[in-house]
């Protein structure tokens, strides 16, 4: 395969990291939908970097072998699959050693749009960014994607993002979170903002609660050792639970570009209550799974699993209340939750709304609230829970669901979260991506949490694999007559 091609349109989308989980399982994958469906140009390449002594037949080989269980049965087909991995170049090489990345620069085209993925621990980031910069590899078109956990602290994040920020501009920097790639995350804005329906009742006192649960059947696995230094609360919460937040409480941007829509992202985390001592020992819980059943086979608790201390504190679990101090949200409370070792694994937002001040139906007719429920995985649909009459003579309520099955509302294919995002970067798009100031935000929320169970001496409670989390979790809606969506 040649390595030169045609300056016009160039592409070179370099993986650091290019062996790893998260490239042979989420990247690659997703380049090779992108492939197939005519979404990279032809000349458009793909340089995996990686510490392995391998030739490039043997990184194929390995790829070959791993990738493919990751793409979809209907999508795959071998012919296209060989022609995509026509598109693979591999270059072993020790990311810290200046030296290395000189054998890279001749692999680049020039000029070209280059895309470097930082598939990486963050703490190689910096030095990544510096040394392309030192081979003169980061030009106005250059841009970069850095994966998350982005430091485990707001210390380490300014740190990091200062040095990245010394090669690449704000503009250049992806800072990529792959909920921000989900469809039905993104329909949420068209839900809110494009119907006339929803905004005016998007506000108290119209809406009585929002519940966010991100919730996973699976264990630590091979990630203990990284996640036992980090928890649920900077896995998840710090990201991936804020971002799904800030979509539901943002105020309408004034237009879709990146820096609108992040403006109002911005807002809502300056506005999220800063939790004392009182309120985090009131307001949040802290799980960890024992030993219980999982899809119906018996698994060992976290701290039984390989490379976890025996006397780990690490959460495996959170669920909190939070409060946003403006007009829109005044005393709606947002509850938070994520976690290991759950009964099922779905992610979902539950939009309650308001009672009905007054019911002619009686005091003894069933009734509920009236509920949005936004599923972003494993399905993806939008359902709003209503009350209706049953069948006979009475006037006897129950409730209905009426649905919209996001999969088979549109004959268009539906690109998977990281094909999307990855298309958003080669295409210079920023509105899903967040941007410094975002990053830094919800670290100020989210440290204070931090040491306030370090001060309380909060030791993490134990719940069963299986579960829903302890039941503390339970008694922290029940405080306000309200209850998890599964318990309802």
């Amino acid at each position: 395969m040649t390595t030169n091609l045609p300056a016009a349109g160039a592409l070179d989308i370099v993986i650091f990291g290019g062996a790893g989980d998260l490239s042979f399982r989420k990247l690659l994958p997703a380049l090779y939908m992108a492939h197939l469906h005519k979404r990279l140009a032809a000349d458009a390449r793909i340089i995996a970097i990686g510490r392995q002594s391998w030739t490039r037949d043997e990184y194929l080989a390995f790829i070959d072998s791993h990738s493919p269980a990751f793409i979809e049965t209907s999508a795959f087909s071998a012919s296209d699959w060989q022609n995509f991995l026509a598109r693979l170049i591999y270059i072993s090489m020790d990311v810290t050693q200046g030296g290395d990345y000189a054998k890279l620069k001749t692999l680049c085209c020039q000029p070209a749009v280059r895309v470097f993925y930082l598939a990486t621990a963050p703490s190689l980031f910096t030095q990544i960014c510096a040394k392309l910069s030192g081979a003169g590899l980061v030009d106005a078109q250059a841009r970069v994607v850095l994966e998350k956990p982005l430091g485990t602290d707001l210390a380490s994040a300014r740190a990091i993002n200062t040095e990245v920020a010394r090669y690449f501009d704000e503009q250049q920097i992806y800072r990529i979170d792959h909920y921000l790639g989900k469809e039905t995350v993104q329909n949420l804005m068209v839900l809110r903002f494009g119907n006339a329906i929803f905004e005016p009742l998007w506000r108290a006192p119209h809406i009585k609660s929002v519940q966010i649960t991100v919730a996973e059947t699976v264990g630590v696995g091979k990630r203990a050792g990284f996640y036992d230094g980090a928890g649920a609360l900077r896995d998840m919460v710090q990201n991936h639970l804020l971002q799904l937040l800030c979509i539901v409480a943002m105020e309408p941007p004034i237009s879709l570009d990146a820096d609108d829509v992040r403006d109002e992202k911005l807002k809502v985390l300056r506005s999220l209550q800063k939790m004392d001592l009182a309120a985090i020992k009131r307001d949040t819980v802290r799980g960890q799974y024992s030993a219980g059943a999982s899809e119906g086979a018996a698994v060992k608790g976290y701290l039984e699993e390989d490379n976890v201390p025996a006397d780990s504190r690490t959460e495996t679990f959170v669920a909190l209340r939070a409060r946003i101090n403006n007009a829109r949200w005044a005393n709606v409370p947002f509850f938070l939750r994520t976690g290991k070792r759950l009964q099922q694994r779905q992610s979902e937002i539950i939009i309650e709304f308001a009672d009905q001040p007054f019911s002619i139906f009686g005091t003894e007719a069933k009734h509920q609230p009236n509920r949005l429920i936004i599923r972003l995985q494993p399905e993806e649909s939008i359902q709003l829970e209503m009350m209706v009459k049953e069948p006979g003579s009475g006037m006897t309520l129950h409730p209905v669901k009426l649905g919209l099955d996001l999969q088979s509302s549109s004959d268009k294919r539906r690109a998977e979260a990281y094909e999307r995002l990855l298309m958003d970067v080669i295409k210079g798009r920023l509105t899903h991506f967040m941007r410094r100031d975002e990053l830094e935000a919800a670290w100020l929320w989210i440290e204070p949490i931090l040491a306030g169970w370090q001060a309380l001496d909060d030791k993490p409670r134990n719940y069963s694999a299986g579960s829903w989390g302890p039941a503390a979790s339970s008694a922290l809606m029940a405080r306000e007559d309200l209850s998890w969506f599964e318990e309802a």
